[in-house]
């Protein structure tokens, strides 16, 4: 099934929801869509389409006394006006197309009308009008078994933006020139889209995820002259930035040009004038790819739109791997498995070449040279392919990791922290930090995260806690050892951070910190208007720009007037703060998961790079860690995935995200509106995953309310949740998540769940789900829940006493998860500060006889006596994956009990049956002392939402 636009094309083989289901899912509404009910204009369109070709098909089988009714033609009228102006916004089918539609309905040709408008939505469905469109000017000639089948290996196809105020001749007479610049070598096929005004030009940048690149005319409005109300539905304000009529050609095409870069940057902009070419090249040509004449001819243009995809197009290490596999060689070094020569020859593994094939194995080498290249000194195609997908994803340097982010992670923090150097960091983040500054020999100041009780899990770390444990140091006079602020953007459950903000702020207090953003979860943002500001490369850029901008100065100086000259910690916490342009440097650093939400071969993942001191401060450094962590043997199939898939998210990220985004709602609604589901299963929203205090702008559902109220809370507020996370509330089933997922969702339906908690479960949309998952998760959880139905409707009064207890424990408030306790104070380096030496405990606990198990009431029992009892292992429970102790950490009560409540099957660090592993008294005293002086450990968590 082809799902690029939601099509409900027919299946083949089995049906995952059984022949009754996919009898129903292939059945299109005949009734016109709403588009109040739709979460994008590509799935209105697409269910607009299936409805005018239902509705036109029913019309032109009646006969006679069946004939159809005035209602059915006032609903195929009501279809065409929907689709006109949507069809503005894609070369095919196009106005022509559908203007051909109107005629044979108002002349009530019914037989002609129902074959073109079946062959134009089987075009549409299966993508065959990249191959071949349907004919346009004899829509009898158009049959659906004539619509050639999309071929794979086609030449890719893409269409281009044309803004400018054309008539009907000239704009024909604009497609024949180009047509007619044509050759059969072209490696890509394009159409043209014409937009005659800057609101066109961006709705159809935002709709239309064909387009890849824009030409920009002498003459263009600012309104659109056609009726855009459905698409405004959906994008209100986010056309807003024309300039007056008035002004100069070249200021409203530079402002539509910073509009279209600002919300779809990979496209190639191209500008076309009529006057001083010269002159316009001369202050546009930054803003654009290239400056044509408009009167000199169309075949540089021509060409310049085919490079400027080729570009993107290109993956060098892919190709050099390709063609490596088709020479012939003779190998006389490691690898009996490259050229498939201990497979394929072998009478015990046969089955392994005719399962992968033999091209993975052609393509298995030890070799860097001969056309391919080194992951540790890249020089060759490597080189070309890390420098391409910097520029995809806008970073100054891209290394490509073939071990996964948790090596990602260790290169990082090995490259910019030395030993004793402070490290803050969110206590929940994945465990591979925690154990990348233990091998650092970082001292940690471990921040604490919000928490939902209610839900079992953290949501991210304040920012005035940042600030506040930064001004702690700083009272301290520690702040020069501070080097690094780690956290996770966006967490496990979707709960994404203002990165911008936070840099700046902190950046306010310490000039030169520098930043790691795990961003393992969020690689695709970088190909969405929206998410885009909230990824750390973004917002590297945007700051480096905002301190570079000669009015920032002057910005600065009025904020530091109104701080006071010494302004006090209180005011430092409550203002928002404004960094020195003299001072700051820009030092970010992001880790992605390309295999995790983008495509690659597991793990697959890179590290990029936006670092102003990156060249004399941590060039070398970086280059030791990535020496240190990536093997000398990586895996040649993993860096040519990830080559693959810097290319696709470059050339169709945008459109695969909206898929993602829309994926998502459509789960949502699924279970929402179900009668039976939503009686015991409801998605948590925002407001319940982060409070109030962090929502400035007031947008309970983001996603609900269009793009542009989308992009509101996105801007404003502290933090945001990702609309492709939707976590599941499931506590009514009386199932624990852990029940849930394993016993019914995976052993049964062999349905897979990224998380859960007690009481939740994580769902999470990709570039990958489909519309037919979705439909087959539905359809096990309406088996799982009617099932449950029955079973409590056979309950005797004591088993549903019980049950109804269970659910309501499940429902309700669990244990607190407990906040980072505190370091001992033989791991505290100062007695003034929470810093901790991880590294210290770490290895201290290889003596084992320093070392003691205890279980939980024994140490209840001690802790009662007044006896510190410290952990000397990093104790780790899946759910929720962080770890809860640390090595050197004091255990508490509040640890204990949040233990204690927990019903998940695995805790890496603990063993049941000998309980905690934790340091003997003797030790500690060997490290402190008695009679050393110390203040007591921080408090416990004020405040818990």
């Amino acid at each position: 099934m082809n799902d690029r636009y939601h099509r409900t094309t027919p299946y083949e083989g089995n049906h995952p929801m059984g022949d009754r289901a996919a009898e129903a899912a292939t059945t299109p509404p005949a009734d016109p869509p709403t588009p109040s009910v739709y979460n994008s204009v590509r799935q209105l369109r697409a269910d607009a389409w299936s409805s005018l070709a239902e509705l036109t098909r029913r019309s032109a089988l009646a006969t006679g006394a069946d004939a159809p009714p005035r209602a059915t033609a006032d609903r195929v009228e009501e279809l065409l006006r929907l689709l006109t102006p949507i069809e503005n916004c894609w070369a095919f089918p196009g106005k022509a197309r559908l203007g051909e539609l109107r005629r044979l309905h108002e002349t009530g040709d019914r037989h002609r009308l129902a074959r073109y408008a079946d062959c134009l939505n089987r075009a549409l469905g299966t993508d065959s009008y990249r191959n071949a469109p349907p004919p346009q000017d004899r829509p009898e000639d158009a049959a659906a078994e004539d619509v050639p089948v999309r071929d794979a290996a086609a030449r890719p196809y893409f269409e281009v933006l044309v803004v400018g105020d054309f008539d009907d001749s000239e704009e024909e007479a604009l497609r024949d020139e180009l047509r007619n610049q044509r050759r059969a070598d072209d490696e890509f096929g394009y159409e043209l889209v014409m937009a005659p005004s800057f609101e066109d030009a961006v709705v159809t940048a935002l709709v239309n995820s064909d387009v890849q690149a824009v030409v920009i005319r002498h003459r263009f409005g600012n309104r659109s002259p056609h009726d855009l109300q459905v698409a405004r539905t959906f994008f209100e304000g986010s056309a807003a930035g024309a300039v007056p009529e008035g002004h100069r050609f070249e200021e409203r095409a530079r402002a539509l040009g910073s509009r279209l870069r600002e919300l779809r940057p990979e496209l190639d902009l191209y500008l076309m004038t009529e006057g001083s070419v010269e002159r316009t090249a001369g202050t546009l040509g930054a803003d654009f790819t290239r400056v044509f004449h408009a009167r000199e001819g169309l075949l540089d243009l021509h060409l310049s739109i085919l490079h400027g995809i080729g570009e993107r197009y290109r993956t060098p290490f892919f190709a050099a791997l390709r063609a490596h596999s088709q020479r012939p060689t003779g190998v006389f070094h490691a690898l009996p498995i490259s050229r498939g020569t201990s497979v394929v020859t072998s009478h015990w593994i046969p089955e392994m070449a005719r399962f992968y094939g033999l091209n993975i194995f052609l393509a298995e080498t030890s070799a860097t040279s001969g056309g391919l290249d080194s992951l540790l000194e890249p020089t060759g195609p490597l080189r070309e392919a890390q420098d391409l997908a910097a520029r995809t994803f806008g970073a100054r340097q891209t290394y490509f990791v073939t071990n996964g982010t948790s090596t990602a992670n260790k290169v990082v923090v090995q490259a910019l922290v030395r030993p004793g150097d402070i490290v803050l960091v969110d206590r929940n983040c994945h465990k591979s930090h925690h154990y990348g500054l233990m091998l650092a020999g970082a001292h940690v100041v471990y921040l604490d995260a919000y928490p939902l009780d209610r839900y079992g899990m953290y949501g991210a770390v304040p920012l005035a806690e940042i600030k506040r444990k930064l001004l702690m140091l700083k009272q301290e006079g520690l702040l020069d050892r501070v080097k690094l602020l780690l956290l996770t953007n966006c967490t496990f459950d979707g709960i994404v951070y203002h990165p911008a903000r936070v840099m700046e702020e902190c950046l306010a207090l310490k000039p030169d910190l520098a930043f790691l953003w795990d961003e393992a979860w969020f690689a695709f943002a970088r190909f969405h208007p929206v998410y885009r500001s909230r990824t750390a490369m973004a917002a590297a850029r945007e700051l480096t720009e905002r301190y570079r901008d000669p009015h920032y100065a002057d910005r600065y100086a009025a904020h530091r007037q109104q701080l006071g000259a010494e302004p006090d910690d209180e005011t430092l916490l409550d203002g928002r703060l404004l960094p020195d342009p003299e001072k700051v440097r820009v030092r970010v650093y992001a880790t992605q998961s390309t295999h995790k939400t983008l495509t690659s071969l597991r793990q697959g993942s890179m590290i990029h790079v936006f670092d102003q001191d990156f060249r004399h401060k941590a060039a070398e450094t970086f280059r030791e860690a990535y020496m240190t962590h990536t093997s000398t043997s990586p895996n040649y199939q993993i860096l040519a995935s990830l080559d693959l898939g810097r290319r696709q998210g470059a050339l169709e990220g945008f459109e695969l995200v909206q898929k993602q985004l829309e994926q998502a709602g459509v789960l949502r609604d699924a279970i929402e509106q179900h009668p039976v589901l939503s009686r015991y299963l409801r998605f948590l929203t925002t407001p319940e995953l982060i409070p109030e205090r962090f929502r400035s702008s007031g947008v309970d559902q983001p996603l609900r309310t269009g793009l542009s109220g989308m992009a509101a809370a996105w801007e404003e507020d502290e933090f945001v949740l990702d609309p492709s996370r939707a976590t599941l509330h499931i506590g009514l089933t009386g199932i624990d998540g852990d029940t849930f997922k394993h016993e019914y969702l995976m052993d049964r339906y062999g349905v897979q769940v990224n998380k859960t908690t007690r009481n939740t479960l994580l769902f999470m949309t990709t570039i990958g789900t489909t519309r037919s998952a979705v439909a087959y998760l539905i359809e096990v959880l309406v088996k799982i829940i009617e099932g449950l139905e029955e079973g409590i409707g056979e309950m005797s009064l004591r088993e549903r006493a019980r049950h109804d207890r269970r659910s309501a424990a499940l429902s309700g408030r669990s244990a607190a998860l407990p906040d980072f306790s505190a370091f001992h104070a033989g791991f505290r380096p100062s007695a003034h500060t929470p810093e901790g030496d991880l590294r210290k405990a770490f290895f201290l606990a290889y003596d084992d006889t320093r070392c003691e198990y205890l279980p939980a009431d024994d140490i209840a029992d001690l802790l009662a006596g007044g006896r510190e009892v410290v952990s000397a292992t990093f104790v780790t429970p899946y759910p929720p994956g962080f770890p809860v102790l640390v090595p050197g950490q004091v255990i508490n009560d509040a640890v204990l009990r949040y233990m204690a409540a927990l019903d998940t099957r695995e805790i890496h660090g603990y063993r049941p049956d000998t309980g905690y592993r934790v340091f003997t008294e003797p030790a500690l005293k060997e490290l402190f002392p008695a009679d050393a002086a110390a203040d007591d450990p921080p408090g416990p968590r004020q405040g818990p939402e």
